[in-house]
């Protein structure tokens, strides 16, 4: 192949490096008005009045909107938010007012004038608190809320769905289990920390048409829920995403958008503009979801897994959102990628009053994964096994039934036992502790994740080529431009298929919901894969009228052509061709006759065979294949103070096909150093009263140059059928099993298990020294 494979650089490159690409924060209009929001400072309260009066004779407002100027609830899977807060915040950071005036200066004097007296009430710091029984509830009207297929809320409860997964015979595992161990997890909640933070403007034409552009990984969801949400026709809603600078997930909730239909139908149509603060992002916006965790393994002597028995309470924080999603995602796939005959799995979604998560990279498999591999630690530990002896027994693999009764076939399931035995070669495990002197010491932890895409059953993709005269091609698909780089494997797809220089493949990077073909949602990283496959198939639909078109002017059939190298020739004697370009715009014959026009190239694709869990037994099809890896982490942790360096990250991921090299490398470094940043320091914290005390980048700490490891990533290739070229899920994976790593590691060096995040050098020596930490 002359395109798949290659460390093509991005398409994008020179608009970002040269600063020429713009986001949406950079549209700058004479005439566009500016919005700054009034936000509680409670994490739960009763809103017993809103005072604007002063607010609003100030100079440049144009309107201020409440609460009460829309009884509109919001949420993708449940709804239960409100667009801007009435009556009642849930969390610190909601907004309750938003200010419209002709500067974002004005507008932000004006939201700091208006008065808000709130009366406070108790607050739920946690899943475990939330399910006391003397615990406030927090969404009274739970039962009456409008709810997707899939959501089980508990009424009277703060359980906003539960989901179980059930295999096999759990009594029958049990009694063949000679050995029992218990294992709990905790970790709160933490942000995305993207380089843009979000935004949106939205203006409302005098024809009726509402123009929204937005910092989103979803235009087409945006489209779809801002027509359901306000009973509006979808046609006259057309959203635009530019470039987005970064999203891990974040820029799935459709959050601002509303409120920015809000401001502008306040003001008569104008065009209105929210930028989020820095602190706004990390407060106001969603974060990270949470989990409290506890996994009960019973084996064999020998390390043979016979039961599983799995609880999760996700902190959903104060509204839904993506939270009963991600939950479905991770007890779909609760087991890890071990061969589990009897297990059982309950999931509840807990609302507290932290601020909602959305979609973080990983869809709650970094979550799952850390629960399940530090229970296997702890198996190992018990059995006097080799941690890595113990994964490989249990491996998944072809023939295995899943957590969900899939059959697992050599295509839909990558290959797990080869990513271990390459992972052992790479860690070194036979030396994987060793003490450096007499303070320091040296471990290597491991782990072992898998991950399907949990989407939508009729989750679709489309693609169309247009022809240029001088025979190029323009690629235009619904794929969000997020950091990834999946445009330019779309044109080296698109390259391949006409066997032409990709440099010749053009890419239209704004998408644009009026004329740009729908992509689902650019998530799950299923980018690659549903708008391959589209793309693939416009291709094809392209060559079969450029075949027509030749086959006419060089008097053949077209089965006997083939197209390369820019021209259409027959296959059996290639000197008889005709250059692409000669026909890419119809043909003319020299008496001036005419055929065909335009070479416009469509493509479509829509899952299939994806069945929606049951959410009793979780029967089901969450994906079409689950990606695997296995990762190490080597540390030098020194005894004294317990701090750590963080030495080597190794990752084998079974790729299917690696489309773009160091494209691929890049995806699973970045996840990496993602992983083990909120592993390692990452975490919101929370007073007494539910207020965050890091909500700048001057408290959160995030992992710095410098404090890097240096990373080994290797790809196996195992391909899956389905997909275009066999490739595999890619972008998430280097992150999953990052976490769960890093604690075997640090709990290997300090001698002491831990199994609460972040890892802190302080949480260390607490642990060491009799205190929290260990769970």
């Amino acid at each position: 192949m002359e395109t798949i494979g290659q460390s093509v650089p991005k398409k994008e490159s020179p608009d970002k490096v040269s600063g020429a690409a713009m986001y949406t924060a950079d549209r700058i209009e004479a005439r566009m008005l500016h919005a700054r929001y009034v936000i509680s400072p409670y994490a739960h309260a009763r809103i017993a009045g809103v005072d604007a009066a002063e607010a609003s004779r100030m100079p440049g407002v144009r309107a201020i909107v409440t609460g009460q100027d829309s009884d509109v609830l919001t949420g993708e899977e449940l709804r239960d938010r409100p667009v801007i807060a009435r009556d009642r915040v849930r969390y610190q950071g909601e907004i309750v007012a938003v200010v419209v005036a002709d500067t974002e200066a004005q507008a932000k004097g004006a939201a700091d004038a208006v008065r808000v007296r709130y009366e406070p009430l108790p607050v739920v710091h946690s899943p475990a608190a939330a399910l006391r029984p003397d615990a406030p509830i927090l969404h009274e009207r739970l039962g009456e809320y409008v709810r997707g297929a899939g959501v089980i809320p508990i009424p009277g409860t703060n359980v906003a769905s539960v989901i179980r997964i059930a295999k096999g015979d759990m009594e029958q595992g049990w009694a063949e289990s000679e050995i029992v161990v218990d294992n709990r997890v905790t970790f709160g909640p933490s942000d995305h920390a993207a380089m843009e933070t979000r935004s949106a403007i939205c203006e409302i034409r005098p024809d009726g048409h509402i123009v929204i552009e937005s910092s989103t990984q979803v235009p087409f969801a945006v489209k779809k829920y801002i027509a359901s949400y306000f009973g509006i026709d979808s046609g006259f809603i057309i959203v635009k995403t530019p470039f987005v600078g970064g999203a891990y997930g974040g820029k799935t909730a459709i959050h601002l958008e509303p409120i920015a239909y809000l401001a502008s139908r306040a003001v008569g149509g104008r065009k209105v503009k929210l930028v989020n603060t820095r602190e706004e992002d990390m407060v106001t916006s969603p974060g990270r979801i949470g989990l409290d965790a506890v996994v009960r393994l019973g084996s064999t002597r020998d390390g043979r897994i016979q039961a599983a028995q799995i609880l999760y309470h996700f902190d959903g924080g104060a509204y839904n959102d993506k939270s009963s999603d991600v939950a479905r995602a991770a007890a779909a796939d609760c087991s890890g990628p071990y061969a589990i005959r009897n297990l059982h799995c309950e999931c509840l979604t807990v609302y507290t009053n932290h601020t909602f998560p959305a979609a973080f990279r990983g869809y709650g498999h970094s979550e799952l994964t850390m629960a399940m591999e530090r229970a296997i630690d702890k198996l190992a530990d018990t059995l006097g096994m080799d941690p890595w002896d113990v994964r490989m027994i249990n491996s998944i693999k072809p023939g295995d039934i899943a957590p969900t009764r899939d059959r697992l076939t050599r295509s839909n399931l990558g290959d797990i036992q080869t990513c271990l035995r390459r992972l052992k070669e790479l860690s070194d495990w036979e030396s994987s502790f060793s003490r450096v002197d007499d303070y320091k010491v040296r471990a290597t932890g491991i782990s072992c994740f898998w991950k399907n895409s949990s989407i939508d059953s009729d989750a679709g993709s489309g693609a169309i080529l247009l022809f240029n005269p001088d025979g190029s091609v323009n690629l235009e698909t619904g794929v969000v431009e997020i950091g990834t780089g999946t445009k330019t494997v779309l044109a080296q797809m698109v390259a391949e298929r006409f066997g032409m220089s990709v440099d010749r493949v053009h890419v239209k990077f704004a998408v644009n919901t009026l004329d740009t073909p729908e992509h689902w949602k650019t998530v799950a990283s299923r980018g690659t894969f549903m708008a391959g496959r589209a793309a693939l198939k416009a291709a094809d639909d392209a060559i079969r009228q450029l075949k027509d078109i030749a086959a006419a002017v060089l008097k053949v059939v077209p089965e006997d052509l083939a197209i390369g190298g820019e021209k259409v020739f027959l296959r059996d004697d290639p000197s008889l061709s005709i250059p692409v370009k000669d026909i890419c715009y119809g043909y003319k014959y020299p008496n001036g006759h005419a055929i065909g026009g335009q070479i416009i190239g469509r493509g479509v694709y829509i899952q299939r065979r994806i069945e929606p869990l049951n959410p009793l037994t979780g029967e089901g099809t969450p994906g079409p294949e689950w990606g695997v890896g296995a990762q190490a982490v080597e540390i030098e942790l020194d005894l004294r103070d317990c701090s750590y360096r963080l030495l080597r990250s190794i990752s084998v991921i079974d790729a299917g096909r690696v489309l773009n090299l160091k494209g691929a490398l890049g995806q699973v470094m970045g996840a990496s150093a993602m992983g083990l940043s909120y592993a390692s320091r990452e975490a919101f914290y929370y007073n007494a009263d539910g207020q965050v005390l890091d909500p700048t980048l001057r408290d959160y700490t995030l992992m710095r140059y410098g404090e890097n490891p240096a990373y080994t990533v290797e790809f196996i290739e195992n391909p899956c059928l389905e997909a275009p070229f066999g490739a595999r899920a890619l972008g998430e994976h280097g992150l999953i099993g990052m976490p769960a790593a890093l604690a075997s590691a640090v709990s290997r060096a300090a001698g002491v298990r831990l199994n609460v995040l972040p890892l802190f050098p302080e949480t260390v020596w607490r642990a060491r020294n009799g205190g929290e930490g260990t769970s």
